[in-house]
Formats: C-alpha cells, structure tokens, sequence
C-alpha cells in the first residue's frame, strides 16, 4: 500500500477519494504497455466507472469494455473511444440498442452468437466469441472469482469449438485471471497459443481479458511485454488487454468516521462506513483491506474490531491495531478502495452513500457527487 497523501481537515464522511496524482502513475505503465507491446488496452468498467477520471485514462488506453448496456453507454457517452461489450446473455431488445453503442460485441456461446450474429454483422460490427480455455489463475477468492471453475457459465468450452462459425469471428476472447501477477498473464497468452492456435490464426484478434494486475508491486511488465510481442509476431492477430482493477490499483481511498467504541469482550468501533454497504469484497471475497496507521492485531498496542453501523451482524470489517486508542470523531482511512467499491456499494438499511471526491495533484479536495435521502428513496420507487 503506498503512503497517504496530506489529507484536507473537515472532510465529510464517508467519503470515497480518488488521488490523481497516484492514478496518473498508473497511467504511465498502461501508455508503456500499449507502446511497446503494441497492443490495445482497455479499461474495464464493472470494476471502475468514475467520468471524472476518464479526461485523464482517456490519453493513456484505446476505449472501454462492458458488461452490459448502461455500462456500455456510459463509456460511449462519458469516454468517448471503442466500445467493446460482453454477457453472458442478452436479454430481450438488448442486442438491438447494443448495435448503436457498442463497436465490438462478444458472446458467450454457440447459441448465442447463432441467435445475434447476423443481425450484428449487418450493423457493420465486429463480432467476438468467448473461450474458456480450461486456464486457471484467479489470485483472489478462489472459486468464486475463477472463470474458469468448474461449471463456470463464462465461455464456450473446449469440446464445442467446433460449433461456432469461425468464418464470422472476428475476436477470439478468453478472459481466466483475477488479480494475477504476470506469470498468470504469460501463462494464459503461452496456454492459448499451446491450445488454440489452429483457432487464433482464424480471428484477426485475441482479447486476453481483464486480472491482470499490472500496476501492482512484483508485477514484471517487461515479461508481459514479451509474450505479447511473441504472440503477435507468432499468430500476425492484433492483441487486446482490457483490465479493471489493475489500472487503478491503490488509486484511492475510503475515509470513515468513528462513531462508537462499543466494548464486548473487545473494543469494537462503530464506524459511519460498512463492510456490506460500502466494501461488499470485504465479505465477499472474504478480504480484510488495509487500513492506513493500523498494524496486525497485537503489533501497535491497543487492538480494536472496526464495524459497520448496518443491523447486519456480518458487517465486521476486521481487527486492526493502533498506536492510539480509537474515540469517537477519529478518521479510519481504507486504502485500495477504488476497485469494485462505489461500483458495487448499496444503501441497506438507509445506510447513505459516501461522497465521490478526487484528490486533485496540487493537494486541493472536490466532491464530485454527494448523495442523499432522494437517491436511497428513488431506488425504491
């Protein structure tokens, strides 16, 4: 985790902050990548859809991937480059209004591509199929992050290759990693060229997904770098990379607020964030996140259980130890707290949002989005 920047004093809570200065870092080693691989890179928004940010990822990466329409329409509208689109399944009419947002469009299985494929191809789009090659690398969360699980819904399977209509497809796309350093990445770009070169030499692209966690320390570029370029020189196809989290890997934070320190058999202080409204990983995964100032519990002298204030008996965000022991009023900041945060946060029981700020390099705090009584209510109609 990297060294927290000056933070003003009177920050509202919660809060979460983006810090430009760190995230353009991190756009130094996608711009490096996409120009001496010589590949495409994508972000990939269903772990990070944040318009304020785009001005600055937009000089570094090709465009956008999505999971659907309204993410597929808000990298058109807030981003501005490609547009690429993947489900598992489109629903009714879904398909049609994808074929005036998206430029590329992925699908999943034989079914679908033979249901969408015309209709794709005469709007003039290029058309995508997923693979699930049998490659397993998923860092994080075992089976429930690994595409690749057994009975995972994501991809066509090896033995059913030879249904698809490869004549038609433009891109083949296999998406295996989670949070994967570069032996992962290598290993999937070295897999499919084992397993599926017949298939790559079809296609003029390959899209080797999202986990790969290039801005994460240990993380050797210069590895990945290669294989793409030995891939390319191999298969003579254009090579697409399209990560998430790995673009804004400690970019950002979530500031809270004590609000009690309840005793029972320890100390556990009541926080103004949640593990299951504001951190879902936290309990999904199951994680527990860094905590700015913190140590292991035993390590800093007075240990404390950090909570939410949901009535959610689950929403413990872990035990940490601090120099000082936590009052009421003092700020806990969670560093790493821009991947799948405020993309996936929920406001059970009423719990309200965090703010959406930025961090902006010369020091100075904006709030881009405060939330209100109106959001939790408009969401239940």
């Amino acid at each position: 985790m990297s060294k927290l920047p000056p933070l003003p004093d009177g920050i509202a809570t919660p809060a979460y902050i983006l810090d430009m200065a760190a995230l353009e870092k991190n756009m130094t080693t996608a711009a490096r990548l996409r120009r001496e691989a010589g590949c495409r890179v994508l972000l990939a928004t269903k772990a990070f859809a944040f318009p304020a940010a785009f001005p600055i990822m937009r000089e570094a990466l090709d465009g956008t991937t999505a999971s659907g329409e309204y993410e597929a329409r808000l990298g058109r509208e807030t981003f501005g480059k490609e547009v690429h689109v993947y489900a598992p399944a489109y629903g009714p009419g879904e398909v049609d209004r994808l074929l005036t947002i998206a430029d590329h469009i992925y699908f999943n299985s034989p079914g679908q591509i033979a249901l969408y494929l015309q209709q794709a191809k005469a709007a003039g789009r290029e058309i995508g199929i997923r693979i699930n090659p049998g490659f397993s690398n998923a860092t994080l969360g075992g089976a429930l992050y690994d595409p690749c699980a057994p009975c995972s819904r994501f991809g066509t399977t090896m033995d059913r290759l030879g249904e698809l209509p490869w004549g038609e497809i433009d891109i083949l796309h296999t998406h295996t990693l989670c949070e994967s350093l570069h032996n992962g990445s290598v290993g999937l770009i070295e897999h499919v060229a084992t397993k599926l070169g017949d298939y790559v030499r079809r296609v003029k692209a390959v899209n080797f997904g999202g986990g790969h966690f290039i801005n994460k320390p240990g993380y050797d570029l210069d590895a990945l770098i290669s294989a793409i370029k030995a891939f390319k020189a191999e298969f003579g196809v254009d090579v697409i990379l399209e990560p998430g989290a790995g673009l804004i890997v400690d970019t950002g934070y979530l500031v809270s607020s004590v609000l009690d320190v309840h005793w029972n058999e320890k100390d556990i202080a009541i926080l103004d964030t949640s593990a299951s409204t504001h951190m879902p990983d936290v309990l999904e995964v199951p994680y527990k996140p860094p905590v700015f100032g913190s140590g292991e519990p035993g390590a800093l002298g007075h240990d404390v259980i950090l909570a939410g204030k949901t009535c959610m008996t689950g929403d413990v965000i872990g035990e940490y130890s601090f120099k000082h022991k936590l009052k009421a009023g003092d700020r806990v900041v969670f560093g790493d707290m821009m991947q799948y945060s405020f993309v996936k946060n929920n406001s059970f029981n009423g719990t309200p949002l965090p703010d959406l700020a930025v961090l902006e390099k010369d020091g100075s705090y904006r709030v881009i989005k405060r939330f209100g009584y109106e959001d939790f209510a408009g969401k239940l109609g």
